[in-house]
């Protein structure tokens, strides 16, 4: 038997013997299956979840644990949850925060969770970021590069919200973000940098500054010419959209181009304001990755609440590629949304139309039923394995993974 997991209100975390586990597909509950399930990977967490009472199998009826706090684990990067946690919330319930809620429970004495693994994340790996010298590798980069406003911004992002693509900088490697946009076109539920104060809280804050083409290659310079396998990423948490700032970068990426040729160039983008990413195209992009949840109209608008719309994006893609630019989706993945019948068959459709070269799978951080609520009725879904099977075996030349690659 799969075991359900629970926590007391002191938040100790304890099985339930002879409880059968459940998982949901967004509002369907489920009995967990060992074909489902993979030991709790290193780096995850447990957490319980306030107001919500754990649910077990009894019999075809998923049953109330009274007065036992529900339990879910959050995932490292590189890991697609393809069950969410059962539940039945108590009135009165808080919001939960955004984290990527994933269904757990004991086998054989062993915590497992409802997940496949999609990418190698040796690179992204907890123990290589908030190490002990981190402080006093950002106090150098602050010397090296000072009274730049861009090098504060990621030194705090580092230290108080443990960043990892802002510490890459600082620990002069790999990937690291460059923000530049306090302003953003669409209004997206998960945003991570600006929430309604009657929401759940962000869990970073905005940067509050749009920094100068000096700035900006001021840190590109420095990353690509010391860094190995260098990517500066505009387009982080900590911004809106970056397009919109698209004459400051592309005049940033000019003065990184007149110094080195080395590295790569991306953008994370929602790539809805297209004469922006034309521009910042233009100036010599490398890579793209676009934010999307759905391939459809209706749903897609009633996540983002967007001044544009999902053919302005596919428009964007569209210039990217023809200019040799290597496109990647980060598909925003929630069991029970992803793998309606609807969004397979709208995805497979966008899919073949815009050619993208790869999809970048992330779990949605939000709280599940909240999220539910706001959604487009559905059909039945499929699961998530099925999902990414189907345009696995439909276009076999995608590439699916978790992290944007060297190009």
């Amino acid at each position: 038997m799969i075991t359900t997991l629970y926590a007391d209100k002191h938040g100790e975390i304890f099985d339930a013997p002879g409880c059968q586990a459940v998982g949901r597909l967004g509002g369907d509950c489920r009995p967990l299956v060992p074909e489902e399930m993979i030991p709790l990977p290193e780096g995850a967490e447990l957490m319980y979840l306030p107001g919500r009472d754990a649910l077990y199998m009894e019999g075809q009826t998923p049953s109330k644990l009274k007065g036992r706090l529900a339990v879910a684990a959050m995932l490292p990067v590189g890991y697609t949850r393809t069950m969410l946690p059962a539940y039945e919330q108590r009135p009165g319930a808080p919001q939960l925060p955004l984290y990527g809620y994933t269904a757990a429970a004991l086998i054989d004495d062993e915590i497992y969770v409802a997940a496949v693994k999609t990418a190698d994340n040796t690179k992204w790996h907890p123990y290589r970021y908030n190490t002990p010298d981190l402080k006093k590798r950002v106090a150098k980069v602050k010397r090296d590069l000072p009274d730049n406003r861009l090098v504060e911004h990621l030194a705090n992002c580092s230290l108080t919200w443990h960043c990892c693509t802002a510490q890459n900088l600082f620990y002069r490697r790999w990937e690291a973000g460059i923000p530049v946009s306090p302003a953003c076109n669409a209004n997206c539920l998960g945003c991570i940098s600006l929430q309604p104060s009657e929401c759940c809280p962000a869990p970073q804050s905005r940067i509050p500054f749009i920094p100068t083409p000096k700035e900006i290659a001021e840190i590109g310079i420095y990353h690509l010419t010391y860094s190995p396998d260098p990517i500066i990423s505009f387009g982080q948490g900590c911004e809106g959209e970056p397009s919109l700032a698209a004459e400051i970068i592309a005049a940033g990426i000019g003065l990184i181009r007149d110094k080195t040729d080395r590295g790569q160039i991306n953008i994370n983008t929602n790539a809805g304001f297209t004469q922006g990413i034309t521009k910042i195209v233009d100036a010599g992009l490398n890579s793209m990755r676009v934010s999307i949840i759905s391939a459809l109209p209706a749903t897609y608008q009633a996540y983002y609440q967007a001044k544009y719309s999902l053919e302005n994006v596919k428009h964007s893609i569209a210039y990217a590629k023809q200019q040799g630019v290597y496109v990647s989706l980060n598909m925003l993945l929630f069991p029970g949304l992803n793998d309606r019948p609807e969004e397979q068959a709208a995805w497979l459709d966008f899919l073949g139309e815009t050619g993208v070269d790869m999809i970048q799978l992330r779990n949605l951080n939000f709280d599940p039923d909240a999220f539910l609520a706001a959604m487009p009725a559905g059909g039945h879904p499929q699961g998530v394995q099925h999902f990414l099977q189907a345009i696995s075996r439909k276009f076999p030349a995608i590439k699916l993974g978790s992290f944007t690659e060297k190009v």
